[in-house]
């Protein structure tokens, strides 16, 4: 065994209504020991959902706290750390004036993040942290994490991911948005859950074709919630006990609730629309009860740096989760999956044995993966011109653990993979960064390579193999049947791969 190494790191997260800070030793052997873990409240969310820009007073307000944030750091003898926002600052019409104030005033760098890379975080952190997670996800799970914005949704069946979406529909932003409505209603709590029921139709029409075992809930208040049953097993609550404490609340003011469970306004605020949240997702399962691992964004953040600096193979398991998320989507558009399928493994092998002439990571041949499985979606909706309805869908969607700078360069690629090819007169294309616009360009002409071998559709490949010399790349066949037709396609794309990549790809077939 090699020696032990340990870092101690950070990991900040700036929600809507607190901004968190954990610091940990992380080792080389996957090991995480907390040694701070703290929390202050925050404006930020409330000027955003409220007035879609944040003011001064929260900007200066959040300074303060990373100041003091930054201290703490130094106490500690932090080597890294990572600072991410979530959907206080990026929903906010001014986030870049409050991020670069926060630079300036702090010297933090604050990463604004999307719900899909947030989503795949917490997936993290669930699985390493809630016991027994691989025997809950294969007998089916709802995974609901309740933000302070919106709630994401996901579903596990026999052990891989099935579902995913994003509401808007977070705690504070549902009590921020039905805040004018609260004294003109007799019966607040049940507007809300109409409220609410209307904005998760989709989850509703979904939830009603499987049947799902497990409840798992984060976020929101259910950390409060535990804590008034502390006799209860600190991970699992009964939907028995949530509806109980569901029909007290219903009955008593903010003010009640303040002074009969000790809390601060904003936590008995943000009780009642949680609660509903759980409640109307709960009652689409089988489930008895709900489980409430002791997680948050920031135990993800820790498990994905351990994961970036010392263990590449369970990166590789994470990203099963997002390949599985991919196939959701292309079955969603009614993507032919033999096809795709066949696709994307010629698309692999291209990649993989052109590796000198691109020299492209890992990230890449991802991207190259998920536009090859999505480049037919488009058709969903024509025909004509599917490469630009390829990209719009696909720019629209939500890829687990995409960042929206890559799921543009998939959007892309995924277009042009179609008789075009990019051109700077194509907005989607001319707004890419230089570095990106290469991305685009080499990855497409694989794609249209390996979709060009496929095109009849009836799995007549058996092996591509690459081989070079200074002015050709040889593309070598082993073929079940005539390719005349895949031949004729494959030529028709030859000159956009030359241009691009510097070699002319040359058809040699082998029945």
């Amino acid at each position: 065994m090699g020696e032990t190494k340990i870092e101690t790191i950070a990991a900040i997260d700036l929600g809507a209504n607190f901004i968190r800070m954990i610091i940990a030793e992380i080792s080389n052997n996957g090991s995480i020991k907390v040694l701070d873990d703290l929390h202050k409240n925050t404006s930020i969310g409330k000027d955003t959902f409220k007035n879609k820009r944040i003011g001064l007073e929260a900007i200066y307000e959040c300074c303060d706290t990373l100041n003091g944030f930054i201290k703490l750091m130094k106490d500690y003898n932090v080597k890294s750390y990572w600072a991410v926002s979530t959907s206080g600052i990026r929903e906010a019409e001014n986030r870049e004036y409050v991020l670069e104030q926060i630079r300036v005033k702090t010297g933090i760098l604050i990463e604004v993040i999307n719900n899909s890379q947030e989503r795949l975080l917490v997936f993290k952190a669930i699985r390493d942290r809630l016991q027994d997670s691989e025997k809950i996800y294969d007998e089916g799970a709802l995974v609901l994490n309740i933000g302070s914005g919106g709630i994401e949704v996901s579903v596990y069946m026999e052990g891989t991911l099935r579902f995913t979406e994003y509401i808007k529909i977070g705690a504070l932003r549902l009590r921020e948005t039905l805040s004018e409505l609260e004294n003109k209603s007799s019966n607040f709590p049940d507007l809300m859950r109409e409220y609410v029921e209307s904005k998760i139709y989709s989850s509703i029409k979904y939830m009603k074709r499987v049947k799902i075992k497990n409840f798992i809930c984060l976020g929101g208040s259910l950390k409060l919630i535990m804590k008034f049953y502390e006799n209860k097993d600190d991970n699992y609550l009964t939907k028995g006990l949530l509806v109980d404490f569901y029909n007290k609340l219903c009955e008593m003011s903010t003010e009640k609730v303040c002074d009969i469970y000790n809390l601060s306004s904003r936590e008995a605020k943000l009780l009642l629309p949680s609660i509903t949240l759980v409640l109307s997702f709960i009652n689409m399962t089988e489930a008895e009860g709900i489980y409430v691992p002791q997680i948050s964004l920031r135990h993800g953040m820790l498990r994905d740096m351990i994961i970036s600096k010392y263990d590449s193979a369970k990166k590789e398991f994470y990203n099963q989760d997002i390949i599985s998320s991919i196939w959701f989507i292309a079955e969603k558009y009614g993507v032919d999956k033999k096809h795709a399928n066949n696709v994307e493994k010629t698309a692999m092998q291209i990649f993989d044995q052109t590796y000198k002439i691109h020299s492209f990571s890992e990230r890449e041949r991802t991207i190259l993966k998920i536009a090859a499985i999505l480049h037919d979606v488009g058709k969903y909706i024509s025909l004509d011109d599917q490469g630009k309805h390829c990209y719009s869908i696909i720019h629209n969607e939500q890829i687990l653990g995409f960042s929206d700078r890559d799921l543009n360069i998939v959007a892309n690629v995924a277009r042009y993979q179609s008789d075009e090819i990019p051109s700077l007169s194509h907005e989607n294309y001319n707004v890419l960064n230089y570095k990106d616009k290469l991305i685009v360009s080499k990855l497409a002409a694989v794609l249209k390579l390996a979709d060009a071998i496929n095109m009849s559709n009836r799995n007549k490949i058996k092996d591509v193999m690459v081989t070079f010399d200074e002015r050709f790349v040889y593309f070598n066949i082993e073929s079940y049947s005539d390719i005349t037709l895949e031949a004729w396609c494959f030529e028709k794309n030859v000159d956009f791969f030359e241009e691009v990549l510097g070699l002319k790809p040359i058809l040699k077939i082998k029945k």
